[in-house]
């Protein structure tokens, strides 16, 4: 369907004049969007590798005369390559930006629920620059009606890199914190929309925060941080939704992080023996492309999430284990969406995929996890004989299946399982799902082989986003009522979901009807959490 853009300059109360766009459909207005709306300072220069700073108190983006200009896209922060690299001529430090999308209508009550979506990559890649016409479908062809904010954050290791340097410098300096800066630049963007989304029509006490893959265990970040860190009057979140993706395990510490900073700087040319301000200063005085080209080489190759006690909780694994974390969500009356694809293994596959030995296996999964997790998940595949487990073409195949089992199928369960022990109800407070099936248009952008895999879902839940087809007319039925119930949970309002135990889930079937299924994976789930988790 093609599309027409217009100007749309809009007149905020407290950002100042801004211009975005309409998006046109037979010449009716169908859509509003804008691009690229700075949320906090640039974390550029000696700011690079240091906690998002606020806009100043008296801001503003543009004046009637001269309307700051937000009809492109958020900048990008630059990356390594990764299956649909983004065009590098977008890439730029300066990302901490969102993009908006609102319907052109006004709201059918006060003002309009906020879906604020984090978007995927592993921590190390992606964007939100789904482009301005992606949602015209959900607002116009869907149940759903509301306010998506998209923000862009720090990557790979301009958001994760961490070590003692970093804690030195914040012992000597202002304090601030050690790592975790892509999960500070999120929080950051969602303080903004919390404090401006009503100029825009929305309202700052109806904003579910979600994601897919690195999104949603952004997400899952963003409500610990919550939890555990601000009061009830300071709590922005109401529901979470959760693609592909859970808790997973315990993050590294610092002292296992440190092997990553020293292998880092060291093929950066920066000498191990300098002192923590001398390796940081060099740090901050190369070009960002020299910080990304050396990713591809490395052996600890993912930069990640730290336990760091200020972000991240401490002792957050043992309070999701004992209940605690789900009595704080009870109490807060935080709902979860929560859910998988039947393939997920198949694009997880390609991920950096690892030599096709053991070894080249447990390497691959200690870049990605703390070593002690990585020794617990071999066994518990492998056993002691080291042995390729039987059912897998090769160690590269298995790779894709462990993955797939630990960043989504057995510790989502574990995890849910441990809300369900601690008061939280199935059907009410967690809606589960799985899809067996993908849409027709899905076609265009992964390859046919690959299944019902991640990321295959994406498209469902945002009604077949900017994909040329779309959904066809007998999957707009079989969906109908999916769409209905994802739009009502983004409003907070009741949801006809249908599972009402732990192992039941929604199901869209590989024949395209819907229906309840049991769980055949929830207690290989449970074992392998209780594994990696258990033992507090």
């Amino acid at each position: 369907m093609g599309y027409q853009r217009e100007s749309y300059v809009f007149n905020t109360s407290q950002l100042g004049c801004i211009e975005g766009l309409t998006i046109l459909s037979d010449n009716t207005p169908v859509l509003r969007y804008f691009g690229g709306i700075p949320y906090a300072l640039a974390p550029i220069g000696r700011y690079r590798f240091r906690a998002p700073r606020k806009l100043p108190p008296l801001y503003r983006y543009g004046t009637k005369a001269n309307p700051g200009r937000f009809t492109g896209s958020a900048a990008i922060c630059p990356q390594p390559p990764s299956r649909v690299p983004p065009d590098p001529a977008l890439f730029d430090e300066d990302c901490l930006q969102v993009n908006i999308w609102m319907p052109v209508d006004d709201p059918k009550e006060s003002s309009w629920p906020v879906l604020f979506y984090l978007h995927g990559g592993f921590l190390q890649w992606g964007s939100p620059n789904w482009g301005p016409e992606a949602l015209v479908r959900l607002m116009n062809e869907s149940a759903f009606k509301g306010i998506v904010v998209m923000p862009a954050y720090r990557l790979n290791a301009l958001g994760f890199l961490t070590g003692k340097e970093f804690a030195e410098e914040s012992q000597n300096g202002d304090g601030g914190p050690v790592g975790n800066m892509g999960f500070w630049d999120q929080r950051m963007a969602l303080e903004w929309v919390a404090q401006n989304i009503s100029d825009f029509g929305g309202d700052p006490h109806n904003i579910t925060v979600g994601g897919y893959s690195a999104g949603g265990f952004s997400a899952f970040q963003q409500l610990a941080h919550e939890l555990y860190f601000k009061s009830n009057a300071e709590a922005l979140i109401r529901r979470v939704f959760m693609l592909s993706n859970s808790p997973g395990v315990e993050p590294k510490s610092l002292p296992e992080h440190q092997k990553q900073f020293d292998e880092y700087i060291s093929r950066l040319g920066i000498p191990l023996d300098l002192d923590a301000s001398g390796k940081l200063e060099n740090l901050r005085a190369l070009p960002y492309q020299k910080l990304i080209e050396v990713q591809r080489e490395m052996k600890v190759s993912e930069f990640r999430a730290l336990a760091d006690g200020q972000f991240y909780p401490a002792d957050l694994g043992r309070n999701i284990y004992n209940g605690d974390f789900a009595r704080r969500m009870k109490s807060r009356n935080i709902t979860l969406l929560m859910g998988e694809c039947i393939e997920e293994h198949a694009s997880y596959r390609g991920w950096r995929t690892p030599q096709n030995t053991y070894s080249g296996l447990y390497t691959r999964l200690s870049g990605e996890y703390s070593e002690i997790v990585a020794q617990k998940i071999m066994e518990q595949y492998c056993g002691p004989t080291q042995s390729l487990p039987a059912g897998y073409k090769d160690w590269q195949d298995l790779f894709g299946y462990i993955y797939a089992d630990i960043q989504v199928h057995h510790l989502q369960r574990g995890f849910l399982g441990a809300l369900f022990r601690g008061g939280m109800e199935p059907g009410k407070d967690v809606l589960r799902y799985r899809f067996d099936r993908r849409l027709d248009c899905v076609d265009e952008i992964m390859p046919v082989e690959w299944g019902v895999t991640h990321a295959t879902d994406v498209p469902i839940w945002f009604w077949g986003m900017a994909l040329s087809k779309g959904l066809t007319e007998q999957e707009k039925i079989w969906l109908h009522d999916w769409n209905k119930g994802f739009a009502a949970y983004v409003e907070g309002k009741p949801v006809s979901w249908g599972p009402s135990t732990p192992k039941e889930m929604r199901r869209w079937r590989s024949d395209g009807e819907t229906d309840v299924w049991v769980d055949d994976r929830w207690e290989r789930g449970l074992e392998v959490w209780e594994t990696l988790n258990g033992g507090y």
